[in-house]
């Protein structure tokens, strides 16, 4: 039947108060010259357009609310020139397609799939995302969907040339999970964007596996990052919830934050960082909870003022050094009666309660002097620094501040590790 039919059927059946929806044609489109540009044009609001095995020209700009899926074998191309398909309508979906072929001009975002604030309800799945600047740019619709992606960086360009596998500027209630983006600049940088959901994504060989800034009450739960820079850097944001995450060395810092504050940080794992399993910096009111921090050269690096944070169930194991802390106040990691695990602390358990007897101190003042006057280094196998160790442990009255905790735990937290894949 054809589609004036069902219009005009539909028009006919509202009269009487009866729902009928519009007929839905689905167009398959040759991989020839300008067939997806022709289609484009034609189609209307819920066609589905097949896009056959082969290459198809790009770019294309969708600006009905239809379906545009690639049969297996199907490559969208653009031509070098801006994104490879613009999104202006609500509702939309691009599903099974390689994309490939944007511009390069970060100015621009030039990118694979750019979602433009009239994309609302967008949903960007399963395509490959191959030698585009950016991969997905979600700007400004609410309540997009991007999963089930394969997003790989331009590896001709330098790191910082690159573009991002996902950026997302003021979209609320974006979903983005189980994905898979390696070599761009940051896997998915968020800037000005509350309420959105990163999970079950991987992300390999990045700037920062997930960056972002000005995010409030944003969830990031269940993501692997590995050998990226940072795995996740958390920036000038409120209320997050940072659950269940995997860094597995990551070159600087497996978490940072920077100004991030009353976010809940539990049940990640961070490990082999040659610097930093956790920077904070001016990070106040965080909960950080029942999260292992394993084989780094620092396990927490506290600083510039942090305040008001709770430390509580957390492992530190095999760390080069445990805490890094600058300060003259007393601070305590204990919260609601239990601390942490603490690989290096030899203490006992009188009573089987799972809480060691003695209070563990990561740090004391020749710590302190060696942060502050790195060639004092020079002196530490001295006996007077020895014998101004020795005194410390023994009288820590004479402690000048740091990190305490008075009920470490004797037992590691047990941490059930995120399995990370596509669903397709």
């Amino acid at each position: 039947m054809t589609r004036l039919f069902w219009q005009t059927l539909l028009g006919a059946t509202a009269l009487v108060g009866v729902s009928v929806s519009a007929h839905a044609a689905e167009i398959l489109v040759p991989a020839q010259p300008d067939a997806l540009a022709r289609a484009l044009e034609k189609a209307q609001d819920g066609d589905v357009l097949r896009l056959s095995a082969g290459i198809h020209q790009g770019p294309v700009i969708i600006d009905r609310s239809l379906v545009l899926k690639g049969e297996p074998g199907a490559e969208l191309k653009g031509n070098g020139k801006g994104s490879v398909i613009t999104v202006e309508a609500p509702d939309v979906v691009v599903d099974g397609l390689v994309i490939t072929g944007s511009g390069l001009s970060n100015q621009t975002i030039d990118s694979g799939v750019k979602l433009t604030k009239k994309a609302d309800r967008a949903r960007i799945t399963g395509n490959k995302f191959l030698n585009n600047l950016v991969g997905v740019d979600v700007h400004g619709p609410d309540d997009a969907y991007v999963a089930d992606n394969l997003i790989e960086g331009r590896r001709d360009l330098r790191p910082n040339e690159r573009g991002n596998g996902i950026y997302v500027w003021n979209s609320p209630r974006l979903m983005v999970e189980f994905n898979t983006i390696k070599y761009g600049r940051d896997g998915v940088f968020v800037n000005t964007s509350p309420k959105d959901t990163f999970r079950n994504n991987y992300f390999e060989n990045t700037r920062f596996a997930v960056h972002y800034m000005y995010g409030n009450k944003g969830v990031i739960s269940n993501n692997i990052s590995v050998d990226n820079h940072i795995g996740y850097a958390l920036m000038f944001s409120d209320k997050l919830t940072i659950t269940n995450n995997v860094s597995d060395g990551d070159r600087d810092h497996g978490l940072m934050l920077n100004y991030a504050n009353n976010a809940v940080i539990t049940g990640n794992h961070v490990k082999a960082s040659p610097e930093k399993c956790l920077f904070m910096y001016n990070a106040n009111k965080n909960k950080v909870d029942g999260n292992t921090f394993e084989r780094c050269e620092i396990g927490v690096h506290f600083t510039a003022g942090s305040a008001k944070n709770k430390f509580s169930n957390n492992a530190f194991i095999g760390n080069k050094t445990q805490v890094k802390y600058v300060g003259t106040r007393h601070l305590e990691w204990t919260y609601e009666g239990r601390g942490n695990f603490w690989s290096d602390h030899s203490a006992f358990d009188m009573n089987g309660d799972g809480v060691a007897d003695t209070a563990y101190r990561p740090n004391d003042m020749v710590d302190q002097i060696l942060w502050t006057q790195p060639a004092a280094k020079l002196l530490t196998g001295s006996p007077a620094v020895q014998l101004l160790s020795w005194t410390q442990s023994q009288f820590p009255a004479l402690l000048p501040g740091g990190i305490v905790d008075t009920k470490p735990l004797m037992h590691a937290p047990e941490l059930a590790m995120p399995k990370v894949g596509a669903r397709r």
